[in-house]
């Protein structure tokens, strides 16, 4: 089986501001499946997403980036 190559990899600041969206989203009632659609990743790419970034904001990511 050929793997897909139009895969998109995400920069870390971009990953922060997805979940700053999914989060309003969800504070508003959408379910996670269509939040995940409208963001264009899966669900589980969103809920590794928050797992690993978490409640990080844009300032930290860069930061964490230069070290």
């Amino acid at each position: 089986m050929k793997r897909s190559t139009n895969r998109k990899r995400h920069r870390p600041e971009e990953v922060v501001a997805k979940l700053r969206q999914a989060d309003e989203a969800l504070a508003k009632g959408t379910p996670i499946a269509e939040v995940a659609r409208s963001l264009g990743v899966s669900e589980v790419t969103l809920h590794r997403w928050r797992a690993e970034y978490g409640a990080v904001d844009r300032d930290a990511v860069r930061r964490m980036k230069e070290l």
